[in-house]
């Protein structure tokens, strides 16, 4: 059983009213073989601002507008989370661009996941209508790449 202690209630305010000045959750406090450990219950909060990653819009528009607004065509999805490149290697031409015309299994895109260099295959023939990505960019799995007409 642990040794029990009579608690200096003006010692545990001070370390209360430190805790607030600080912005600190928690302090311990040591002193002749005493310890005594202040804690300030905290709640997490959801950030006020959210980052997306999708390329689509949040809200759904009219079908007038969506043909206004992006092009249809079949999307070629990220098939991991990881950095993708446009190209082979810094420096070099792009694997491909707006109005290439592609044949399935071509490879697109590289992705970079764990040091390691995952081709991106075009899942059909066609022709490159938009990028959604940019080179040397973030992406989640699922993630919208290209769309082929």
């Amino acid at each position: 059983m642990a040794n029990k202690f009579d608690i200096d209630p003006d010692l545990v305010k001070k370390i209360a009213d430190l805790l607030n000045e600080t912005g600190l959750t928690e302090i311990e406090f040591e002193s002749t073989g005493k310890r005594i450990r202040v804690a300030k219950a905290t709640t997490l909060s959801t950030p006020t601002e959210a980052v997306s990653f999708s390329t689509k819009p949040t809200t759904p528009l009219s079908n007038e507008h969506e043909t206004a607004k992006e092009p249809s065509g079949t999307p070629v999805t990220s098939p991991m989370v990881g950095t993708v490149f446009l190209s082979p290697e810094p420096g070099a031409p792009p694997f491909i661009k707006i109005g290439d015309t592609i044949s399935e299994g071509q490879t697109v895109m590289l992705i970079e996941a764990m040091k390691t260099y995952n081709p991106v295959r075009a899942t059909k023939s066609g022709k490159v209508l938009q990028i959604l990505v940019k080179d040397s960019t973030p992406v989640e799995f699922g993630e919208e790449l290209m769309l082929i007409e």
